[in-house]
């Protein structure tokens, strides 16, 4: 790439993304003034795939190039349903997409895709301009793991993908472990419940959450602490989202199974 068409995506980036003049006249003296040097080494990160998904062009080169930047695998989609098949033939590790798209949107994507058994533990956050409660509430429920609100800053992004790895990371790096609990069998490793022989498929939050309550029958685990455990703190989430996902155990599992503590958080009981 020459340094005239880095000019171009700082330019381009700066339009996206909202960032001021300030920083394109820098990039710009940055770039003009500089020899042969690569400003933004990349980082061995060849073995992470991203798949993007986005109608918009100029979101999905922006986004795209950061991300590239940090050395990560970048496949793009323009609509959901070509996300499912690109998700499908890429087994990537986490998935940015938009909600509004033409053809099928984020959401019926995403509920899809948590369908598809090798595609259970892929990491899906939404990135989108749609800011309200009851629009996170909706992504949560089809099964996202996290959601970003546009415009967000390029460092800020990356530093948000950086954290979702790393939780998924530790993830796969913990011992497998089977629990036996009130009759229900809680596979880890394979992110399986199995009641009364049968087999009930949960997004990937909603099982960190079923193990969470039941890896301790009777105790009260307070909302904090959820969320810590869940969600990390490096992300931020509605404070609906537990009850969400609780709402959703009680229907899958058993309401019996959930109770709440009214103003301390929940707990797991047989």
């Amino acid at each position: 790439m020459s340094r005239y068409d880095y000019v171009a995506l700082v330019l381009l980036n700066c339009y996206v993304f909202k960032l001021p003049l300030t920083r394109v006249l820098c990039c710009f003296f940055i770039v003009t003034f500089t020899t042969q040097k690569k400003i933004c080494p990349i980082m061995k990160k060849k073995n992470t795939k991203i798949l993007l998904v986005d109608d918009e062009p100029d979101i999905l080169e922006i986004v795209g190039y950061n991300l590239a930047q940090e050395g990560y695998q970048i496949v793009t989609a323009s609509n959901g349903r070509e996300a499912i098949a690109k998700a499908k033939k890429e087994l990537p590790d986490l998935i940015i997409m938009d909600v509004m798209m033409p053809e099928m949107d984020g959401m019926e994507a995403c509920e899809n895709i948590r369908n598809i058994p090798e595609l259970s533990n892929v990491i899906i956050t939404f990135l989108t301009a749609r800011s309200e409660d009851y629009s996170q509430v909706a992504g949560f429920d089809a099964g996202a793991d996290d959601y970003i609100t546009k415009p967000i800053k390029p460092k800020l992004l990356v530093s948000k993908v950086k954290a979702l790895l790393r939780r998924l990371k530790e993830t796969n790096g913990q011992d497998s472990e089977t629990l036996n609990v009130g009759g229900i069998e809680i596979n880890r490793e394979e992110y399986k419940i199995i009641k009364d022989d049968i087999e009930i498929a949960l997004p990937r939050k909603e099982f960190e959450l079923f193990y969470l309550l039941a890896s301790k029958p009777g105790k009260v685990f307070k909302r904090d602490e959820i969320l810590d455990k869940v969600w990390g703190n490096e992300v931020v989430v509605g404070g609906r989202t537990i009850d969400v996902h609780i709402r959703k155990l009680r229907e899958k599992i058993g309401d019996e199974l959930f109770k709440t503590i009214k103003g301390v958080g929940y707990k797991f009981e047989v």
